[in-house]
């Protein structure tokens, strides 16, 4: 607890202190909430990677005001780049929203909180294990929840296959239409470029028990960062019927794909605007 007054007063700047503290998260009397997340650990994640953010990814954003200002919502995107890194970025988008910051909470990959001190440190900076229990608790505590339904087969797959939207699960629409919660879309483009993966030495992770390990570049590559967000979209209708959530699907996806044109349409080259 020291040691994080200690970090917080070296790191966080008095202007983003200010712009952090317009978020409204209730906490408790030691700034957690019931997922780990905590208030000053938060700001020095935020004060660590907001320069990342702005001067190694140079990331560009469009479409911000369609994050609700309050209320439940689900950020559902493209997943790509090996590390976690789009989900980073995503979520200090939104909490530095000059429409009104959030403390979007991001579903991890079920093996991160495996490896040793990662689980709480990312549970203390938003990140909850991907259970659609932890989802739906956290969107009837009326939370912002960003998910990537491609999963490890989004963020593992190689590099001649990129922006090529891989197979989504259907359980984000469940947890959607059972909470009546808006999903705003968003196409991430960049973060391929990152952390390109050439090969995948499925022995060798089968071994350490993780998803994959890529054959890549030994650390993320400054490539520029754009993010579409579009306008929110509603569901309704039985999630029994399977065939019809599917089709529900479909229609994120497709959504998801027009914001990734959007953004390759944008930028003029991998490592520049």
């Amino acid at each position: 607890m020291i040691l994080r007054s200690l970090l917080k007063k070296m790191l966080v700047s008095k202007e983003l202190e200010s712009q952090l503290n317009e978020i409204k998260k209730p906490v408790g009397v030691y700034g957690y909430d019931p997922w780990g997340y905590n208030t000053d650990s938060f700001m020095i994640g935020m004060a660590l990677f907001k320069k990342l953010y702005d001067k190694y990814f140079r990331v560009e954003t469009h479409g911000l005001e369609h994050i609700p200002k309050e209320g439940r919502a689900l950020v559902i995107a493209n997943h790509s780049g090996q590390l976690p890194m789009d989900g980073v970025l995503i979520g200090i988008a939104i909490a530095t929203n000059p429409d009104g910051p959030r403390a979007a909470r991001a579903m991890a990959e079920r093996f991160f909180p495996t490896v040793p001190f990662i689980g709480n440190l990312i549970n203390q900076v938003g990140a909850v294990i991907g259970d659609p229990i932890n989802c739906i608790k956290m969107l009837q505590n009326e939370e912002i929840v960003i998910v990537f339904p491609e999963g490890v087969r989004g963020s593992g797959k190689l590099y001649k296959k990129r922006y090529q939207l891989q197979r989504f699960g259907n359980g984000f629409m469940h947890i959607a239409m059972t909470c009546q919660t808006p999903i705003i879309p968003v196409g991430v483009v960049g973060c391929e470029e990152t952390m390109p993966s050439m090969a995948d030495i499925k022995p060798l992770a089968k071994l350490i028990g993780v998803p994959y390990v890529p054959v890549t570049v030994p650390f993320p590559l400054p490539a520029k960062v754009f993010l579409n967000f579009g306008k929110p979209m509603m569901f309704e209708g039985d999630i029994d019927n399977e065939e019809s959530v599917t089709k529900k699907v479909r229609e994120v996806k497709a959504a998801i794909r027009k914001l990734i044109e959007k953004g390759l349409s944008e930028r003029k080259g991998v490592f520049y605007g």
